[in-house]
């Protein structure tokens, strides 16, 4: 029978074991939200989709992982954390095989709704793991668990390429429903019991969510910082398979199966950050994250322009690496503000910078269809830009802060 989580002074290091179980199910499940990247083509040439809303696919799944992170992951601070993960994985692959077997627009549409609001159980795992970890092993704990959440989108995209490549896009959803059963049916067994003690009911933790918003400031910096990355992210990964398929590199889907399996080389920098943010230097981290970023879409600029692959994969792995840094350390500083309302924290965070993938991934197909790869490049660099002109704002605020108090002193 699986043990309950009890309260301690001096709290265990976490098991490998289980450290490995929560990092493969975060992939696994976090994995649904991006199959479908490499191929909006096949799934809007099966649904008759026009060229402009082919990004709707991945921007449905992104919004509804949004819904999922504001109204189901604030549950993990009312609701037993054990139960409530299988229940939400058991209604992910029933949404999964929704997919699978639809054939009209509008349903499919609804059930990559699903897909998204029901993947969000991820956001409840991530917190989990850092409750079970003591505090001088959290951030390498979140780290790890991180890191098999990143390998799960990376590896999301060569996997889709190659099993559609073989079987069609309807294998792929129709796989990942039966893996998310049997996910659902192992966590069942290796999950501690996390009982919640809330005297909040569910109405009220929703109506927290604004004033936790507006009142952690932490929260709204590190959430923009996320947004402004993952946008370059998501959009870079919406488009370079409409790069990769055309005229400049002629791929196919295993082609681009392969690229993208290069490309999550990224998710290498996800334990390392941990271990960074365990030692302080999170900060010239953050900045080093995002000049990163920037850095790669000149990287993936000019590989376009030369035709050249060798680049274009260097950039590819830099951009993946650089939003991986700036999430490991932003949501370690997230998960020390406060742990009783950690599931709620994380929700909040994740639903904004989810908000800037949205946006990246339905700018993509557009950026793409008006000016082509430079276009593209360009939008996905000011992503990088805006969120450097945040940072900035950080350190004018702290010279701010110390010529307040010194003008105070004298």
């Amino acid at each position: 029978m699986p043990a309950t989580i009890a309260p301690s002074p001096q709290q265990p290091a976490i098991s490998f074991v289980l450290t490995m179980v929560l990092a493969v199910s975060a992939g696994a499940i976090v994995a649904n939200l991006y199959y479908a990247q490499p191929l909006d083509g096949l799934i809007g040439a099966a649904l008759h989709l026009p060229p402009w809303a082919i990004g709707l696919v991945m921007t449905l799944m992104q919004i509804g992982y949004g819904i999922g992170l504001v109204f189901v992951v604030p549950l993990g601070d009312l609701v037993e954390n054990r139960r409530l993960i299988v229940a939400i994985l058991l209604l992910n692959s029933a949404a999964l095989l929704g997919l699978v077997f639809t054939g009209t627009v509008s349903a499919f549409f609804i059930f990559a709704l699903l897909v998204g609001i029901t993947s969000s159980t991820v956001q409840i795992i991530i917190p989990f793991s850092a409750h079970l970890a003591p505090a001088h092993q959290r951030g390498q704990v979140v780290g790890n668990v991180m890191s098999g959440l990143l390998m799960g989108i990376m590896l999301s995209r060569p996997t889709a390429s190659f099993l559609a490549h073989y079987g069609g896009w309807r294998l792929v959803f129709g796989l990942s429903g039966g893996l998310m059963l049997v996910f659902a049916l192992t966590l069942s067994f290796a999950l501690p019991a996390f009982p919640r003690r809330s005297e909040l009911t569910y109405g009220k933790i929703l109506r927290s969510l604004g004033p936790l918003l507006a009142n952690v400031p932490e929260l709204r910096r590190r959430g923009f910082y996320q947004a402004a990355l993952f946008g370059a992210f998501s959009l870079f990964w919406t488009a370079v398979p409409l790069l990769l398929a055309g005229p400049n590199f002629s791929l196919t889907q295993r082609g681009i199966g392969l690229f993208a399996l290069v490309g999550a080389a990224g998710a290498f920098i996800a334990p390392l950050a941990g271990r960074i943010a365990d030692r302080g230097w999170s900060r010239p981290a953050t900045g080093g994250a995002m000049a990163i970023v920037l850095f790669s879409f000149g990287l993936v600029g000019l590989a376009g322009e030369q035709r050249s692959m060798p680049l274009l994969i260097l950039g590819a792995i830099l951009l993946d690496a650089g939003v991986a840094l700036n999430l490991i350390i932003s949501q370690r500083a997230i998960y020390s503000l406060a742990a009783d309302i950690r599931a709620r924290l994380n929700g909040l965070f994740i639903a904004i910078f989810f908000i800037g993938g949205a946006f990246g991934s339905a700018l993509a197909s557009f950026s793409y269809a008006v000016g082509g790869w430079p276009i593209t490049c360009l939008a996905g660099a000011t992503f990088a830009i805006v969120a450097l002109c945040a940072y900035a704002t950080e350190f004018a605020f702290v010279r701010h802060i110390a010529w307040s108090k010194s003008s105070n002193a004298e």
